[in-house]
């Protein structure tokens, strides 16, 4: 049991300063050295749990994604019908609590492997999602749900990115989300300004 304690000590320790430290200077940049010393913990230690970096970084990610994934669990199961913006809601909440994790992993630090993970899996259960939403309403899809749900998660991601990279964030999750609503309801062409065309 201290065993089991003392390991995630020295794991949330290393994920904290990997995070730290990609800011600062970059993942390129790294060593394990630089990881061990930040943490305060024993390069042996460190060679007991990962391979390289780059396995702490996966780890790290696989651990945000699990995160979010049992966040966001109530808000998908809740949105029957449509979008109702409370998954993207979720998401925006979770990533306010973990902002300097998301910014690594959206700037695509670690030659965008972790980026890499986070957009399929956000895809996968997306395409799920929307597949499942099709069944319990009698719907027929009109597009691809894959290929809908990869341009669904890449606004996501993009928004998501530009708002996790301001400082002070121009507008509070709940706006950002009553704005993405608009969009997904009325289209990009209201959005910009049109009227709809007679």
């Amino acid at each position: 049991m201290a065993e089991d304690r003392r390991t995630r000590r020295s794991r949330r320790a290393l994920g904290s300063a990997l995070v730290e430290l990609v800011l600062e200077r970059g993942f390129t940049a790294l060593t394990v050295e630089d990881i061990t010393e930040r943490a305060d913990v024993a390069r042996a230690t460190f060679y007991a749990h990962f391979k390289d970096k780059e396995g702490l970084f996966a780890r790290v990610t696989s651990d945000l994604l699990d995160e979010l994934g049992e966040r966001l669990r109530p808000a998908i199961s809740d949105s029957a019908v449509g979008f109702t913006g409370k998954p993207v809601l979720e998401m925006l909440r979770h990533a306010r609590e973990e902002r300097d994790l998301y910014r690594i992993v959206l700037r695509g630090e670690g030659d965008g492997k972790p980026l890499q993970m986070f957009v399929d899996a956000c895809a996968r259960v997306t395409a799920e999602e929307f597949r499942a939403r099709a069944d319990r309403n009698g719907v027929e899809p009109r597009m691809d749900a894959d290929l809908l749900a990869r341009v669904w998660v890449g606004e996501q991601i993009a928004v998501l990115r530009w708002w996790v990279e301001q400082e002070t964030p121009s507008m509070p999750p709940e706006e950002v989300v009553r704005q993405l609503l608009d969009l997904a309801l009325r289209g990009r062409y209201w959005a910009s300004g049109f009227d709809a065309p007679a």
